[in-house]
């Protein structure tokens, strides 16, 4: 007679996307990026995910390590591989596709 295995729990499937926005202070673009990028959160992977804001002009020596050249830029740390957007967000699409939420059209 053979022993069975304990029957071993399957992790959940759903993924946290860690993302870090660089912004240059208070600045109307990087307001609207935040915005925007909160609202493409809540909509398309509410609780899944977690922001982190990042002002250059507080910290600068933060933006070598994401290699930012441009602001404002939203980077996705994970899930990997990590992948940057630069702007204020504000094409849904590209965002999305950006963050691997949605397939990118084909023309």
């Amino acid at each position: 007679m053979q022993k069975s295995k304990p029957k071993t729990r399957a992790r959940p499937t759903t993924k946290t996307y860690q993302l870090r926005l660089y912004v240059a202070g208070q600045t109307p673009k990087s307001l609207a990026a935040f915005a925007n990028l909160k609202k493409i959160c809540e909509e398309h992977m509410p609780g899944q995910y977690e922001i982190e804001v990042i002002d250059l002009l507080t910290k600068p020596q933060l933006a070598s390590g994401d290699q930012i050249l441009a602001i404002p830029t939203l980077v996705r740390k994970l899930p990997q591989p990590i992948k940057k957007i630069i702007g204020d967000l504000s094409n849904t699409e590209r965002v999305l596709v950006g963050l691997d939420l949605r397939e990118q059209k084909q023309s």
